[in-house]
């Protein structure tokens, strides 16, 4: 079988919108990658791209790169985001919906949407440090074991998306915050979109590493994301919404880069975290956003309500 035949049977598995998640053939993508693994290449190249910011001038971006930290949890369910063709289906139908630019993801994710067709037309963000595993005594040594601009630059990929976790105490952030800084460099050579999703951190006295959601601590972690690399040109934030929603108005002055909120963990108070994001993205600086479990694995489970919702928002 060829690669350009499979591809069509794989395609032809996502294509019907009669069901609210079209079934992912499994199978016939495991083929393709055995036997033609340049089928990854060939589709990449044929991808219709566009530009990372419509004709609204906002942007929205659904993300799926926990797995590869080792975060599969989603609420009280410990491995939701396990099952890949799950997954995949719910990824598919939220790229369908009216609205939504494109996805975040690691290469593997990435790789198998490239081979279902659901990346033409989309921007495709390719997440690059996925080093500091969920829950690893050494998380904060976040080192860059996901996508290089190299790999963004030969795909045709439009954006790259780091994480920079930022506890004082941990000399592990200090690597971080180097190896950060090249890689925003390395972007803006390629003249590439690199979103900073910065953070102070802390360990609990149980061991655990929260992020520190204070007007203060997300103020700081703006300020000092801001200004690393030798040029900002390329540069975009990725930010939370404060603990208090009204201080972001505040926050976001820290910064001329263009930012997009991130969803973050919301449980069962969808309509809470919807609230929070209509009033931020009310801000100057802030384009859009960027949500994924919450949007993927809402609690009613209706996914593209989910995602309409939010894409309303903007």
């Amino acid at each position: 079988m060829s690669s350009t035949a499979s591809l069509a049977s794989i395609g032809n598995a996502t294509s019907s919108g009669t069901s609210p998640l079209a079934p992912v053939d499994i199978s016939a993508l495991a083929a393709t990658r055995a036997r033609h693994p340049e089928a990854i290449a060939e589709a990449a190249a044929r991808r219709t791209r566009r530009p990372l910011l419509g004709d609204s001038g906002r942007l929205m971006i659904v993300a799926a790169d926990h797995p590869a930290r080792g975060a599969l949890g989603v609420g009280n369910r410990g491995l939701a985001m396990a099952n890949r063709a799950d997954l995949l289906e719910r990824l598919c139908l939220a790229l369908s919906r009216p609205g939504v630019d494109g996805v975040l993801a690691t290469a593997d994710i990435l790789d198998d949407l490239l081979l279902l067709g659901a990346l033409d037309g989309k921007v495709v963000m390719g997440s690059m440090n996925r080093g500091g595993l969920s829950g690893a005594s050494f998380e904060l040594d976040d080192r860059f074991t996901g996508h290089r601009p190299e790999d963004m630059a030969r795909l045709g990929f439009d954006a790259g998306k780091l994480l920079v976790r930022i506890d004082y105490d941990d000399p592990g952030s200090l690597t971080t915050l180097e190896s950060t800084a090249h890689a925003i460099d390395a972007m803006a050579e390629r003249q590439l979109p690199l979103f900073v999703e910065p953070f102070i951190s802390r360990r609990g006295p149980d061991g655990k590493l929260r992020n520190d959601l204070s007007a203060e601590a997300v103020t700081k972690s703006i300020a000092i994301a801001s200004g690393l690399g030798g040029s900002s040109a390329y540069t975009w934030l990725k930010v939370p919404v404060t603990e208090n929603p009204d201080d972001m108005a505040e926050v976001m002055q820290t910064s001329t880069l263009p930012a997009v909120l991130l969803g973050g963990e919301v449980g069962d108070d969808q309509e809470g975290a919807y609230e929070k994001w209509r009033g931020a993205l009310q801000l100057p600086t802030v384009q859009g956003l960027v949500v994924g479990r919450s949007l993927l694995y809402p609690a009613d489970g209706d996914v593209s309500a989910a995602v309409d919702t939010a894409v309303g928002l903007l």
